[in-house]
């Protein structure tokens, strides 16, 4: 069985940029995203400098993450090793884009549809070689068969020194370099400015708004209206002289030139982490009511925290849909589901829930109208909180596993984040079972008194999950950036006003000194609760893979 690679020779490479020409040209790739890129750092100290560069693109890793997660087996991998994706049956879900630890995949501004490298198969198939081997000059890559010893490719690995880009991550890539740089195939071991060799870097946040219409990138323009750049220093670095300590560097190592890559998830996924812990906490909370008799039950309480936590369940699935960039194709989801992904495992965890506590809010109606028997409502409550209970809890923390399948962003692998998936919805939910309390309608006593105390109480755990994960060692420099992002960097204010004091600290003290201040109490925890997962969403994806 043949199991196709790359080798590239760093000691040859030129930075022409014949191979992510010829790329584009071959595969009709769309300005502003790359298959293959070549990428620059600069060492040294004037007058010793050299410039290095690196061939990127898709691994084709042996153990791809992307494949797994994948919940549409959009992306698969062949039987000679090379990983491939099918865009006519893609989501846009972009979950593919996080499970690669290499950046290697990108949303096709044409098709909205996932895409990257794919060893030219089709030239392979009929006995061509990628475009980008044919068309390079200095010969300094080279694409096989690593199982053939016969191969070029074969011979050269078993004789060169070569290395790999991020082999702690366990994926197997099969792209192999000669001479590679260690500023080059680390991400982080070098700094990336505001600008590059040939222009400035545009960043995340400028791009989405441009795109939606809601503000204009400035753009300077001449007396004939040609757009014209702002007007720069001569002879000095864009952003002033790197210092160190408050000196001029004497030493430079710089990234002088990248592929700039998209943030793929943006507020509707964090939206979606506080509504779905809410429709799973309220469920969690009156199935162990109605189980383990917590609290006196009624229908007209179940159907009033029933009837609230379906709004949010529609609400997240609405929050889905609208996340992806084929929202057509959702029902592929679900009619042709990849099981190893815990994007298609949690789509039917949710329809699972919503069948099963529907049915049990239909019941609960049913007896409060007369329709059925008190006795037999009686009998069935406990075996219909059961069963609800196991799914209402798998929405709440089965994004704990999907995060977990999103190898390319490190802090999300944490084994603290189901319980504090778990605690963050104890938290909401009882703070909306409170408030329904106060606006609607009068809960048993004894609800409310478990209510009063659950609420506080579960900040408080929240709060010390929150502060446990950050004494947590970190696995990978990669984590350990993004935390910093997210505790000290752009989303500091997120982290700590919005999610530490908005969110638990104000909610404390008002319960503390006001009785009666629950409801604003609970709006400051789930909007803190909204800033803090967005910071906790947002900062890994700044973190550079490439």
């Amino acid at each position: 069985m043949k199991n196709y690679g790359f080798l590239i020779d760093q000691s040859k490479c030129i930075g022409c940029h014949a191979c992510s020409t010829a790329c584009k040209s071959e595969n009709q790739v769309p300005l502003g995203v790359y298959r293959t890129w070549v990428k620059y750092v600069e060492t040294g100290a004037y007058p010793d400098v050299r410039r290095r560069f690196q061939v990127t693109r898709c691994n084709h890793c042996a153990n791809p993450p992307c494949v797994r997660i994948c919940p549409v087996t959009a992306m698969y991998q062949r039987d000679d090793g090379i990983v491939e994706f099918d865009p006519s049956i893609c989501i846009g879900c972009k979950s593919c884009m996080q499970a690669c630890p290499y950046d290697s995949i990108y949303l096709d501004p044409e098709t909205n549809t996932a895409a990257k490298c794919t060893f030219c198969a089709h030239r392979l198939d009929v006995g061509l070689e990628p475009a980008c081997v044919v068309v390079c000059p200095e010969h300094a890559i080279l694409a096989g068969d690593l199982n053939d010893p016969a191969s070029e490719i074969s011979r050269k690995l078993s004789t060169a020194q070569v290395t790999v880009r991020k082999p702690e991550q366990g994926t197997g890539p099969k792209l192999f370099y000669i001479n590679g740089n260690d500023w080059s195939l680390h991400p982080s071991a070098t700094q990336t400015h505001d600008s590059y060799m040939w222009a400035d870097k545009v960043t995340e946040q400028n791009v989405s708004a441009y795109e939606r219409g809601s503000i204009a990138l400035p753009v300077l323009k001449s007396k004939s209206g040609a757009p014209i750049r702002t007007p720069q220093t001569q002879g000095q670095p864009m952003n002033g002289p790197i210092q160190i300590g408050g000196r001029v560097a004497e030493h430079m190592v710089q990234t002088a030139y990248n592929a700039q890559h998209r943030i793929n998830w943006h507020w509707e996924l964090p939206s979606y982490l506080v509504t779905k812990n809410i429709a799973g906490g309220l469920f969690m909370l009156l199935s162990l009511g109605a189980g383990l008799d917590m609290f006196t039950f009624d229908s007209l309480t179940f159907l009033a925290a029933g009837f609230s936590a379906m709004v949010f369940m529609l609400i997240t699935v609405i929050l889905l849909i609208k996340d992806l960039s084929q929202p057509k194709r959702f029902l592929n989801i679900l009619l042709r589901p990849q099981w190893k992904s815990w994007v298609a495992r949690g789509a039917y965890i949710m329809v699972t829930f919503t069948a099963v506590a529907g049915l049990w809010w239909l019941l609960e109606g049913a007896a409060y109208l007369d329709w059925l028997p008190a006795e037999l409502l009686a009998s069935l409550r406990p075996i219909a909180a059961w069963i609800t209970f196991p799914f209402a809890l798998g929405v709440v923390i089965y994004t704990a596993f999907l995060l977990g399948q999103a190898e390319g962003r490190d802090m999300w692998q944490s084994n603290l984040l189901p319980f504090q998936l778990f605690a963050q919805s104890i938290m909401v939910a009882s703070g909306v079972f409170l408030t329904l309390n106060v606006f609607i309608m009068n809960f048993p006593a004894d609800l409310r008194a478990l209510l009063v105390i659950l609420f506080p109480s579960s900040i408080a755990v929240n709060l010390l999950l929150t502060f446990a994960g950050k004494l947590n060692s970190f696995p990978t420099d990669t984590a350990l950036l993004a935390s910093r992002e997210m505790t000290h960097g752009r989303f500091r204010n997120h982290y700590w006003w919005g999610g530490i004091a908005l969110g638990h600290i104000v909610p404390l003290a008002l319960l503390l000194a006001f009785s009666a201040s629950a409801p604003v109490a609970v709006a400051c925890s789930v909007v803190g609760l909204f800033f803090y997962e967005y910071a906790f969403v947002m900062a890994p994806q700044h973190i550079p893979n490439s």
